[in-house]
């Protein structure tokens, strides 16, 4: 899938990954970005920007409220592509928020992570897709995490949700993949964007931290080679392959990596 001429939604957009693939995909002459969150300040000084930096070589932009909590809100944001760029040709599921939590979190935080996580997921492709598949082609991206295939020190509730995240992507891929739908999952480790702030010295950083622009580079190296996997820290494919071939050992070691971690943070 080639970026350039492309019609482009982000969910999650005003920040972070998503503020990077979107600067990303106006350099690499994307056709409209359909720019979706909850931060509508930072949203609309975004979609200024871009306009202003591309517009003159014929980029649109859209900058609309999307809480993705809310299946309207996608519906809505979704019909907005459709309906303001006549058609949208990528759809970046990327919002995304951490929350640490365990099996004695409150459920609300663990509805939060499943909503954002999953559910916004869902909804998204049950408005994109039919409007993709009746083109007879289109692109899902989800925004993952290296915690969706392996584990997160902290987070039980984010673990859990990540996973959840790549295996409806994974589903997308098995069930569409002959009607043109292409499907990927960003599955980074440490990103120093805003989510990330005093997290960064946990575990995840281990193996170096990106920023955003890499990962968005990544992303569109991984379009271009419509990649299911796409890995800004090349290290997390080990980690997996690793987790596979021998799983009780690769509990043992995330036991013992949990250990020297708490150690490592007086607790």
């Amino acid at each position: 899938m080639n970026v350039k001429g492309r019609v482009i939604a982000i969910t999650g957009a005003a920040s972070g990954i998503g503020a990077a693939m979107a600067r990303r995909f106006a350099k690499e002459g994307a056709a409209g970005l359909v720019l979706g969150d909850v931060q509508e300040g930072l949203l609309h000084d975004l979609a200024d920007e871009l306009t202003a930096g591309f517009g003159a070589s014929g980029l649109a932009v859209i900058g609309l409220r999307c809480d993705v909590t809310r299946e309207a809100d996608i519906r809505a944001f979704v019909e907005a592509a459709e309906g303001g760029m006549g058609r949208l040709d990528i759809m970046c599921s990327n919002a995304g928020l951490v929350r640490d939590g365990d099996e004695r979190t409150p459920d609300e935080i663990w509805e939060l992570n499943w909503n954002i996580h999953v559910m916004a997921n869902v909804w998204a492709a049950r408005w994109a897709l039919p409007g993709m598949k009746a083109r007879g082609e289109g692109y899902f991206l989800i925004t993952a995490s290296a915690a969706g295939l392996l584990s997160s020190m902290p987070s039980a509730s984010y673990a859990v949700t990540k996973h959840a995240s790549i295996a409806f992507a994974e589903k997308l891929a098995i069930d569409h993949g002959d009607e043109g739908i292409r499907v990927s999952v960003i599955c980074p480790q440490a990103v120093d964007t805003p989510l990330m702030v005093g997290r960064l010295g946990k575990g995840a950083a281990l193996d170096g931290v990106a920023t955003a622009d890499e990962v968005a580079d990544c992303v569109v190296d991984g379009l271009s080679a419509e990649a299911f996997l796409i890995l800004p820290h090349p290290k997390v494919l080990d980690y997996f392959r690793n987790k596979s071939a021998d799983y009780d050992r690769w509990l043992l070691g995330m036991r013992r990596g949990r250990a020297r971690l708490r150690l490592a943070e007086g607790q």
